[in-house]
This record gives C-alpha cells, structure tokens and sequence, in this order.
C-alpha cells in the first residue's frame, strides 16, 4: 500500500480520487483550503509551502501525487488567480515534493488538463507560453487582459505540455517518477455545476457531445487517476488521456487538435526530444 498527495481533494474529482485510493486500502494526505489533512492556498508561494511542508511532516516517501486544485473559468473570476492556483498550484506541488517520490520508489503524478484545450476554441495561447517559461508574473499579466474563461483552458494545456515535456527527463523517468495526465470532460461536479448557472456562460454547459449521451461522474475519472498512479500502468508516461465520454473523438475523428501554441510548440518538442536523447545516453552510460 501507498502513500498518496492529492489537492483539491475537499470536493469533486480530488474528493473522488481520494475515495478511491482509500477503499484501495491506501494512505491519502489530502490539501485543500478547508476539511483536508494539510490546509493551504496553493495560489501563494507562502501557500505552496505550506502545502509541501505539510505533507512532509506526514510522511517521507509519497507514492503518488494528483494535484486536482483548479479554479473554473467562470464570469466574475480572477483569471490571473486561475493562473496561480491552475498551473503554479499543481507544478508547486508535484515538484516540491519531488524527492519524496523518488524515495518512494516507482512513484507516479497525475497532473489535471482538459479537453477543453481541444474543444474550446479562442483561449490565451500567451498565457500557456508564458507558463511553460515559469513566469508566473508575465503568465498573469498576461490573463489580466482575457477573461477567465479564456484563460482556464491555457493552463490546462500548459499542464499537458509540460507533462509531455518534463516526463522524459532524468529527473522524473530517470528517477522512477512517471507523469501523465488526465483530460476530463463535462463532469458533474460542484464546479460545472456552477457553470451550468454562469449568466453568460451557462449556455455551454451541454453544448460539447458526448457519445454516451450524459456527463461523467468524478469517479469515473478517479478510476481512470487510480489506473495511472498503479504499476498496471507502469510503461506509460508522458500522456494525456481524454476522459470525456468521446467528445473530442466527435469533433476531431482523426486526432485532437487546438493545443498548438506556434513556435513554443515547436520549442517544447525539440526540448523534449533532446532530453529524451539525453536519458538515453546518461543510461548507456552506467
């Protein structure tokens, strides 16, 4: 059994996925504003390090870390507040508390995207470049021009691409650490709730298809967290797995699309590839 990190765990996807691992018979620390084993505002760095000095003081070694925290991209939001809690949050966590998953030993982090990268059109491609820059400030500014909700679907896919990107390095592949990602779609949960009465937004809420005619459920999705931090999914990593009852299949049948943010995209690619070239020849070596 194992020892598990999950934010965002008060409600929704992070309280199913908390659930589950639990009935697994596995220990979950969980990190929310409120009702969670460690209380902390992963909007701040003070929050941040709150949050992983918290769980360091519960464990040593952690299995696994879903860092589920989000901020919805809703009318009235502070979309530079989906900025810090979205993408800084989530990274500030699975890094933090990077050397306890390598103490653990074959360990795995499952970063929260969206298919609303693929399915929205019109997001902030500005603010995704300047988060996979780590520039937490200009990433903000940036959102300071947008509306949220043209700003949640950015941090959603920098998550994506920094999964894709940082995966294959020493530091995390190398060091026994797998990182993939989960790309849910319309789920019941308190936050879609809440865009369903969204006087602008609500009439969105079920526009995007579904192949099976309904919403998820957040167990559904933790189910499919659950098979990503076992050892049954041990030779994936890097990926980021659609969860979304097959709506970006519909709109997009022959592969996703929408996630490309120009140049940056070419950038991470390269990155990504000489880091892999990297690994490959750091273990030709021992």
């Amino acid at each position: 059994m194992g020892t598990y990190v999950i934010s965002g765990a008060a409600s929704g996807i992070g309280a199913a996925t908390a659930a589950l691992l639990r009935e697994q018979g596995h220990t979950v620390i969980t990190v929310d504003l409120r009702d969670a084993d460690v209380v902390a505002d992963l909007s701040t760095a003070q929050g941040r390090e709150d949050a992983v000095a918290g769980v360091r003081a519960r464990t040593g070694a952690v299995h696994g870390v879903v860092p589920c925290a989000g901020i919805a991209g809703l009318t009235g939001v502070d979309p530079e507040l989906v900025v810090s809690v979205n993408f800084f949050g989530a990274l500030a966590l699975v890094q933090g508390l990077r050397a306890e998953l390598e103490a653990a030993g074959g360990s795995s982090a499952v970063l929260l995207s969206s298919n609303s990268v693929t399915c929205q059109p019109g997001w902030n491609a500005e603010v995704a470049a300047a988060c996979l820059r780590g520039d937490e400030e200009g990433a903000r500014r940036a959102a300071a021009s947008s509306d949220a909700v043209a700003v949640y679907p950015a941090t959603k896919a920098a998550l994506a691409y920094w999964t894709r990107q940082e995966s294959v390095k020493e530091e995390w592949a190398g060091a026994g650490i797998r990182l993939n990602a989960v790309a849910p779609g319309m789920i019941d949960t308190a936050m879609t709730e809440g865009l369903r009465k969204d006087p602008k937004l609500g009439v969105f809420a079920d526009a995007y298809p579904s192949a099976l005619g309904r919403p998820g459920r957040p167990e559904e999705v933790a189910a499919t967290i659950s098979f990503l931090l076992s050892e049954a999914s041990s030779l994936i990593v890097g990926t980021v797995l659609f969860v979304d009852g097959g709506t970006d299949a519909i709109l997009h049948p022959l592969k996703p699309e929408g996630m490309q943010i120009g140049k940056l995209a070419l950038g991470v690619m390269h990155k990504a590839s000489a880091a892999a070239t990297k690994l490959k020849a750091m273990r030709g070596k021992r």
